[in-house]
């Protein structure tokens, strides 16, 4: 089982303690309207990974137009991170992949998701340590694997393998989280690693020489999703004051992609201190934003990562569906033009 492998290191995350944990949290109506009065003097706290949301917004212009206050935009990207963020009343809303929520949920967390955006197209490359002479994900048996088992990359390369025909006994599982990674890959203490995107054309600059390089795969990572705390949901003020900011948020990524040079430039140059060939490179890559006005592909595909996390040991089956609050599930298709709706 792919479980014996995380046993007894942090990317088990407690699982012993969270084995039988169910999700709890305040209770939260999910059949009653949702609430549209933002009320005076409600403020959020946002996740702003690496400033990338907060400068999304400022450069569309579309920072104005939100009717709360935020009172920070705090650097939190990775879905462990997001989740002690949420426990520790320090965050309102993140925007993360599609296993952050299955994980909260099996820690015994009730977080909800409120917006989602498809991803068609990889999200992530495997990248292989220099000197390696692997081309395919057939060759990743008997190979050290960098995995992330509470983040996208993990699910990423669950799927991989499935999809190659390994099992766990044919890899060995590395445990290590995302920002891990890189070092890992260049140390040569894994073989090979899912890497983001935006991280893959500078590691193979750097590497590339010496024999580093990606492996293709079709696999994807379906959901790029926004998500809050049940108790923050439950509070009409503040669940309102998201209801308003899923469409700004549809917006900013729907004026990213409309506008790849500016943020190119601002972005990825900028702030990043990445080349402009680089940049470019990564946003040639990206997906265009699709935000269905149904989210029932988005909740099959859930119960698809819940099901073959469980089938790996690390969750407790359970229904997809409890994670997504339907009520804001018209909002982020409707602030957008047809064509990024399907």
């Amino acid at each position: 089982m792919f479980l014996r492998t995380v046993l007894g290191t942090g990317a088990a995350l407690g699982l012993s303690a969270c084995a039988s944990a169910a999700a709890s949290g305040p209770a939260l109506s999910t059949g009653a309207a949702l609430p549209t009065e933002v009320s005076s003097g409600t403020s959020l706290r946002i996740a702003s990974a690496l400033g990338a949301q907060q400068l999304q917004l400022q450069l569309s212009g579309l920072i104005e137009k939100i009717p709360f206050t935020v009172s920070s935009w705090p650097n939190i990207g990775a879905g462990p991170d997001v989740i002690n963020a949420f426990r520790a009343n320090s965050l309102d809303v993140a925007n993360n992949a599609g296993i952050p929520p299955i994980q909260a949920h099996f820690q015994g967390y009730d977080a909800r998701i409120v917006g989602i955006n498809l991803t068609r197209k990889p999200s992530y490359l495997f990248a292989t340590r220099p000197h390696s002479d692997i081309q395919s994900v057939a060759q990743f048996a008997g190979k050290k694997l960098a995995f992330s088992q509470g983040q996208a990359q993990g699910v990423v390369l669950l799927r991989a393998l499935h999809q190659a025909g390994l099992k766990d006994k044919d890899v060995q599982l590395v445990p290590l989280t995302s920002n891990q990674f890189l070092t890992a890959l260049a140390a040569g203490q894994v073989d090979v690693a899912p890497l983001g995107i935006s991280q893959a054309p500078a590691y193979l600059n750097q590497y590339g020489a010496d024999g580093a390089h990606t492996v293709a795969t079709d696999v994807v990572d379906l959901l790029n999703l926004l998500w809050a705390p049940a108790g923050v949901l439950a509070d009409p003020a503040r669940a309102a004051a998201i209801a308003a900011f899923v469409p700004i948020w549809a917006k900013g990524l729907v004026w990213v992609y409309e506008n790849p040079a500016v943020w190119e430039q601002e972005y990825y140059v900028k702030s990043q201190k990445i080349s402009a060939e680089q940049a470019h490179q990564v946003t040639h890559l990206s997906n265009k934003p699709l935000l269905p006005p149904s989210w029932d592909e988005a909740i099959a595909w859930e119960q698809q990562t819940v099901d073959l996390l469980a089938e790996g040991g690390f969750v407790k089956s359970f229904r997809a569906e409890t994670l997504f609050d339907r009520r804001f599930e018209h909002l982020a298709a409707a602030a957008v033009p047809a064509e990024y709706r399907s």
